[in-house]
Order: structure tokens, then sequence, then C-alpha cells
């Protein structure tokens, strides 16, 4: 036990961060999309962290931000999750009731003055019902077609308003996700080559393995950014 006398310690800002998770409701369920980077400020620390993870019989989670904030989360769920299998009554909980235990989780705690550092991204299918919702850090929280956290709610939201439709199949789903992460990619320094996407279904969640995107850098915008800037050497 530590001094009791001694300060409280609160999270006062990230240590390790990920950065964009995007996800879309699909004809079958939910995709989701994010890279395996870990920040460490602004150094590309860690390379291969999955940020993707399967939520009991029904969920799919993605989180961006400080990944300790996201292990403890994932610990929550685990109890969560352990608690209502137990009760051993043929029920589970389902994404709108995972989401809704998040978004308690995060006020309570920023209410606390101590927040967790992450946005979440929870979805899933339960009884032909697809569900995606997102969490911020503060606890402001919504359900749409398609989301998205950090630099890609800027950058993948514009994209995704633009192409998405409710009877995607699967392969154009990953396309469109692929076409977000590219960007992202091309424009957000806290991402890289090395992406992971997953789906949920009526069957229950995959997690597919890493890959990198084909990329082109030749654009004439890439070769010179600041030309004609103002003020530019």
């Amino acid at each position: 036990m530590g001094d009791p006398s001694a300060e409280t310690q609160r999270t006062l800002y990230p240590y390790v961060t990920g950065s964009s998770v995007v996800a879309l409701k699909y004809k079958d369920g939910i995709l989701m999309a994010a890279d395996t980077g870990g920040s460490y400020g602004s150094t590309l620390r860690y390379k291969s962290i999955e940020r993707l993870k399967p939520i009991g019989k029904h969920s799919l989670l993605g989180a961006s931000g400080e990944i300790s904030d996201f292990q403890e989360i994932l610990r929550y769920l685990d109890e969560l999750i352990l608690y209502d299998n137990m009760w051993d009554d043929g029920n589970s909980l389902g994404p709108k009731e995972v989401h809704n235990y998040l978004t308690r989780i995060m006020y309570n705690r920023r209410n606390k003055f101590n927040p967790l550092w992450n946005s979440l991204i929870l979805g899933g299918v339960k009884k032909g019902q697809k569900y995606l919702g997102m969490v911020s850090m503060i606890g402001v929280n919504f359900e749409d077609n398609h989301v998205a956290t950090g630099l890609g709610n800027h950058l993948a939201r514009p994209i995704l308003r633009d192409e998405w439709h409710e009877n995607l199949t699967f392969e154009e789903g990953v396309q469109l996700l692929e076409k977000c992460m590219r960007v992202l990619l091309y424009r957000d320094r806290s991402a890289v080559n090395k992406i992971q996407i997953s789906k949920i279904t009526e069957e229950g969640a995959t997690v597919f393995p890493p890959f990198s995107l084909k990329t082109y850098w030749e654009f004439s915008a890439f070769k010179n950014p600041t030309v004609g800037a103002e003020g530019s050497w």
C-alpha cells in the first residue's frame, strides 16, 4: 500500500498511444480497422500493438489513445463477461449493453478527474441486429453506420459519408476501410503501414493478421509539400 497521506495520482497525459480506429456496418455485420503502432510521444516506439479485441460472444472493441488504459478497460470487460457467464442463464450481453457499460465507465472516470485516455469503438451483432457506437474519453457517445476515432474522425469519415451504403459486401467494406487507412497513413504522422482488420457477424468475431497497404508516394504534393507556401524556403 502507498502512503495514505500522499497525493492522489491522476492520468495527466497519455504515454504510449495508438492512433485512429475506423469501423463500419456492412451487409453481414461490422468491420473494423486500426494500425498496430504505439507512439511514445511522437516516437513510433512499438510496431505490433493489437488494438482490436473480441468481447464476449457478440462484440468487438477497438481503441485509440493510451495503451495501458486500454488494457485496464479490457480487465474491466473480462470481469463483466465472466460475471455475465456465471449466471449461466442462456443469455449473454450484447453490443448495446457493452457499449452502454463503457459509456458509464468513461463518464465515471471523467467525473473523478482521472479519465481513461481512450476513444473506444464498440461494434457487434446480436439476434440479427447490427450495432456500432463510439465513446470518447469524457463519455461522449453515439451510434452510427460508420464511426472513427482520432484523426480518422476528420479524414476518414468524409470518405465514408460519400461511399458507404448498407449493402456493402465484405470485400467492398474491406476495400473502403483500406482506402480510409491509406489516407490516414499519408496524412497522420502517428500512423504506421501495418494494419489489422477484423469483422464480427452472427457467427462471431475474426481478427485477421496484420498486413501492409500498397502506397504511392509520387504525388507532386508529396515531392515538394511547401512549394509556393507563404514564407517557405
